[in-house]
């Protein structure tokens, strides 16, 4: 189970003597210099290392996991798990396929530091991928399980990937698009594509595929081909150096084309290092893997895990039923995002706290008594209130969980330490970038204060610059605030073949400049509390920063699934878009009108969100969730627009990494916000609307 360092609460950073204003921020402990690497290890300085490191320490350890499809009952069964030096094996002979097939198969004069591209959710073929990448000096290109066409015919071609390994059901799609990707040469198939017909004489969809890519000129394979490809033809290894890129992580960018971040082995091993310098995992922990793996919080967990040994069970790909798998592996370590976090603190609310009856009243009790403990520094766990409740809650994660980490966007306080008594688990919050390696500041495993992201990781050092256009300065008082730059050997290189975009983000003192807008309290820890990206003036000349707004609401009212804030130079209020969270919209809405709506219902679903009443009553419950997040006067939402159209990749408004694409939401709802408009100036209630 993984253990922590402990220390000091109450002065968690400070500022680095003699340095320039404004001053450098580091972890108390790591005051006179940062880890730069793996400090227990050195001697690794590579992810080639890493894994061979792991390979050699653990060969016989349980390390990767899957729950395999049974075709005939169709159902999944239990995790089926391949050891370290399994793995290995698989690694040797995929990537000796790989380059084999690069070559002599493809003619490709480029032997190594070539692209290959990686389009799948999480799955053991996926992490067979990576390491083969590792292993060869090839370069690692994770495509976004949900990217459109657009966005992937961009990244193929920009990297300049001639070879893509992919899930099934994203080959026919390449296909389709083989036109406009010019440089693909070949596809191969995580799944297999020795499939057999029913019918004699009949042709195979794997027969389909074959034809139709030869049709194109793009050869189809399947994994296990690859495999035995390589072990008729293996290759020795061609270990990377340090400073040389090991993947391109494409940010998804909320604007524009997606940016390819150049992410060295150094990046990956300093990363490694720093979080061992927090937590400690070891062989007995086991992780549920459904981060996607294009983004690269999910790849840091994943390669601490592997690096201390531990067990990785994948989820079958379909969020739904994470739990379901999560019930099945039983984990000890559970990386989550705020939005599904949110939904296991309602669900828990909903068969606790609001229960009714006896249920309900005990369940408050032993809410406010851990909750008490908690804030006076006591620590998550209660001798009577656990055995009694909570070690029933503890189930809906398996029961073993012992860390709870998230990230990448804010989580409110109350679900936070809500979350703490609860599961009577470690939960930290963590902050960082894609440019970062996810790694910049985390909360201490003790922590009983809610609200902010915590004091610098050991193996990063943070400033706070100036932005006098928004008022804050890193001289404030009480309490210094501007823009978080951060700098350490865990920022990557640049952009790639983005020479502008890359000057811009980082300086010549390598300091990477991030957007967000925070202070730092007396204790040492950060708060975000501003953005500087998307800002934009209201006629009045106040800047508002509409992500911020977002991230307030929809922390803070159960009633929003997704909310789009919009406002201009031109007018002095703001305006909302919002998609209801059926869950808890349905009996608020259906309470108020005297309806009985259920969740299959969308046209009673629609008609809610055109009542009056419940327009209204929303608007009021935004305000509520404005005030508890101390959101200033000119910040609140004035009107507010219902929709079950919701923001999706899909459709292009939102990103792969779930963030509002803004121009192209405000283009889709450009008439019911100009309706919005007309009834503020016309001064008509929301009642009306």
């Amino acid at each position: 189970m993984p253990t922590f360092k402990q220390y000091n609460l109450e002065k968690q950073s400070v500022e680095v003597p003699g340095t320039r204003t404004p001053g450098h921020y580091r972890h108390v402990a790591y005051a006179d210099g940062l880890v730069r690497n793996i400090r227990e290890a050195p001697q690794l300085k590579t992810l080639y290392d890493v894994w061979q490191h792991s390979v050699t320490k653990y060969a016989n350890n349980d390390f990767l996991g899957h729950r395999p499809f049974n075709t005939v009952a169709q159902t999944y069964g239990g995790y089926t798990w391949e050891t370290f030096a399994q793995i290995n094996q698989r690694v040797n002979a995929f990537g000796s396929g790989l380059m084999h097939l690069n070559d002599v198969i493809l003619g490709n004069e480029q032997l190594n530091r070539w692209s290959l591209g990686i389009w799948s959710h999480g799955r053991p073929e996926w992490f067979i991928s990576e390491m083969s990448c590792n292993c060869y000096n090839l370069v690692s290109v994770a495509l976004y399980d949900t990217l459109g066409p657009d966005a992937v015919e961009y990244i193929v071609n920009h990297a300049d990937i001639q070879i893509v390994v992919a899930s099934a059901n994203h080959i026919a799609s390449m296909l389709e698009s083989a036109e406009k990707l010019p440089k693909l040469k070949a596809i191969i198939s995580m799944d297999s594509l020795h499939d057999t017909v029913s019918v004699p004489g009949a042709t195979s969809a794997a027969q389909v595929l074959r034809a139709w890519g030869a049709e194109k000129g793009i050869k189809v394979y399947d994994f296990n081909e690859i495999e035995s490809l390589g072990a008729n033809f293996p290759r020795k290894h061609l270990p990377p150096t340090a400073d040389e890129v090991a993947s391109l992580c494409y940010t998804s960018g909320t604007t524009g084309q997606p940016k390819g971040a150049m992410l060295t082995h150094r990046n990956f091993v300093a990363t490694i290092g720093t979080n061992r310098e927090g937590m400690n995992l070891t062989t007995d922990d086991v992780l549920i893997s459904f981060l996607p793996l294009a983004h690269i919080m999910g790849r840091v967990v994943d390669s601490c895990v592997m690096y201390a040994g531990g067990k990785i069970g994948y989820f079958r790909g379909d969020i739904l039923l994470l739990l379901d798998d999560v019930a099945e592996l039983r984990p000890t370590f559970f990386p989550a995002v705020p939005r599904l976090l949110n939904r296991i603190y309602a669900k828990l609310v909903a068969s606790t706290v609001e229960a009714p009856g006896l249920v309900g009243a005990l369940a408050r009790r032993g809410v406010a008594a851990k909750m008490a403990n908690l804030a006076a520094g006591k620590g998550v766990n209660h001798a009577l209130w656990d055995r009694i409740l909570f070690n029933k809650v503890k189930m809906a994660l398996g029961g073993r969980v012992q860390v709870i980490l998230t990230g990448s966007a804010p989580i409110a306080k109350e679900v936070l330490s809500f979350l703490r008594i609860a599961f009577g688990c470690v939960v930290l919050e963590g902050y960082g970038s894609t440019e970062g390696m996810a790694t910049a500041t985390i909360t201490m495993a003790d922590e009983y204060i809610p609200g902010h992201i915590g004091c610098p990781r050991a193996g990063c050092e943070l400033k706070l610059v100036d932005v006098p256009e928004m008022n804050y300065l890193s001289t404030d008082q009480p309490y210094p605030r501007g823009e978080i730059w951060i700098r350490g050997d865990t920022v990557f290189r640049g952009y790639f073949k983005d020479e502008k975009n890359t000057k811009e983000t980082i300086d010549a003192e390598g300091w990477l400049a991030t957007g967000d807008i925070g202070f730092v309290d007396k204790r040492g820890c950060f708060t975000i509390i501003d953005r500087k990206k998307n800002i934009f003036k209201l006629a009045q000349g106040e800047y508002i920063a509409p992500e911020k707004i977002e991230n307030i609401l929809g922390a803070r009212c159960n009633l929003v699934q997704q909310i789009y804030v919009h406002g201009d130079s031109l007018e002095s209020t703001l305006v909302a878009v919002m998609v209801p969270e059926p869950e808890t919209f349905l009996p608020f809405a259906n309470t108020l009108v005297g309806a009985s709506v259920t969740a299959g219902d969308l046209e009673g679903i629609d008609k809610l969100c055109r009542d009056p009443k419940v327009i209204l009553a929303v608007n009021k419950e935004l305000e509520k969730a404005g005030k508890a997040g101390a959101l200033r006067g000119f910040e609140f939402v004035k009107r507010v627009y219902l929709t079950t159209d919701a923001f999706s990749v899909d459709n292009g408004m939102m990103t792969p990494t779930f963030k509002v694409r803004r121009p192209q939401v405000a283009e889709y709802f450009k008439e019911q916000i100009k309706t919005m408009y007309e009834h503020i100036h016309s001064t008509t209630p929301v009642a009306k609307l």
